[in-house]
């Protein structure tokens, strides 16, 4: 790597950022779901601020875990004397597997669900730390309340209010499922939250499309009917699914395995879908304010199967795109990005698809569409919604 790091570095030259580091990861048998996804979360600034300072003000008396293993190995990398070069995330590796026997085997993994058990878990010890530091009284750092509809959690018949982490601020968004009875035409609305949006694909498509069929309206008839609270039977209903808090940081997971039930098993989608380097997110609750995002990480799936194959990761760092491949590190064009957008026929030999996707809010602005007072029609294909 002695050389391909001082090759990276002749690359960059004068333009090097001040205090970056770029170092590969040491692959430990099959384990580059892991490295592909960290290298991804390492650029994610505010993930990286977050973790780094929690790690800094916590250190001293935590318990070794999930997180201080990431924060440890993110501190080794920052601290580096050297611009580029590897580093063995081994004990970050060693905890997960202790942790999770899923990841023990020396098989191919999914690296969404790495990522979704990762965040979940970073999640999990948050909170435990949060109610263990807890003294009753209440403080002005007291945890905010989680806009999303659930009943908050009870304890000796009072009501509490959800912790909000960090990991939270950064990667949780609000979905809005609603329901709208075709007879009453009363709306039913649902919140959920989300840490990604995992999307289904179709051939020679594109994320904004993706998000589109994400958010079309769906009629429940037949033995889907809806039973309406206000007709107090089964009725007819249309339902969709919009986003009414979106995240700071957008994950988005593209459903390239698919179960084949006339082969018995997963099949992988090749398809070509074309993920932009600035996206706007105009299927929300507020139907006239585009929030736009900016892509840094891509999470690349390579192989024919779900079964088989690898992982590398493009990121982009101070406005230069980075290839990511365990050990190794190299500059590449932007225009290179759009080579992993996925093959437009079934039978390719680019095996190479973009797989997570990782977006930062840019913040909004006002869409060019004026606002219709009176009703809103979304029209999709021969889909119409009418308010």
């Amino acid at each position: 790597m002695g050389a391909a790091g001082s090759k990276l570095e002749k690359a960059l030259g004068d333009q090097f950022p001040e205090g970056e580091r770029y170092f590969g990861f040491e692959n430990f048998g099959n384990t580059c779901y892991c490295n592909s996804v960290l290298q991804a979360l390492y650029f994610c600034a505010p993930f990286r601020e977050q973790l780094l300072e929690h790690y800094t003000n916590n250190k001293a008396d935590a318990d070794e875990n999930l997180l201080t293993c990431l924060a440890d190995l993110f501190s080794q990398i920052s601290s580096q004397k050297k611009k580029t070069g590897v580093i063995a995330p081994k004990r970050f590796v060693q905890r997960l597997k202790k942790q999770n026997e899923l990841f023990r085997i020396y098989m191919h993994q999914d690296a969404h669900e790495f990522l979704n058990y990762l965040l979940n878990e970073l999640v999990d010890i948050l909170e435990k730390e949060a109610k263990a530091t807890k003294t009753g009284r209440e403080t002005s750092s007291s945890p905010e309340k989680i806009a999303n509809g659930s009943k908050a959690p009870q304890e000796n018949g009072v009501l509490k209010e959800p912790i909000v982490t960090w990991v939270h601020k950064i990667f949780q968004g609000i979905l809005t499922n609603e329901t709208r009875c075709l007879r009453c035409e009363t709306v039913t609305a649902r919140d959920e939250t989300f840490l990604d949006l995992s999307l289904d694909i179709e051939q020679n498509s594109s994320i904004t499309s993706c998000l589109k069929n994400f958010s079309s309206t769906e009629t429940l008839h037949a033995e889907d009917k809806f039973f309406c609270d206000q007709c107090c039977s089964l009725q007819e209903a249309q339902k969709r699914m919009k986003i009414k808090k979106p995240p700071h940081i957008l994950v988005i997971h593209l459903k390239r395995f698919k179960y084949i039930e006339q082969l018995g098993r997963y099949k992988k989608l090749s398809y070509r879908v074309v993920f932009p380097l600035e996206l706007k997110l105009s299927n929300t609750v507020e139907e006239y304010v585009d929030i736009e995002y900016s892509l840094f990480a891509v999470v690349v799936h390579v192989g024919s199967g779900p079964n088989h194959g690898h992982y590398v990761s493009l990121v982009k760092s101070h406005n230069h795109w980075l290839f990511f491949d365990d050990e190794t590190v190299e500059m590449i064009e932007e225009s290179a990005v759009q080579t992993f957008f996925g093959s437009s026929q079934e039978y390719s030999s680019n095996t190479d698809h973009g797989y997570i996707l990782l977006y930062e809010s840019l913040g909004t602005r006002a869409s060019e569409q004026e606002p219709n007072l009176i009703k809103f029609i979304l029209t999709q294909k021969n889909r119409k919604f009418v308010y």
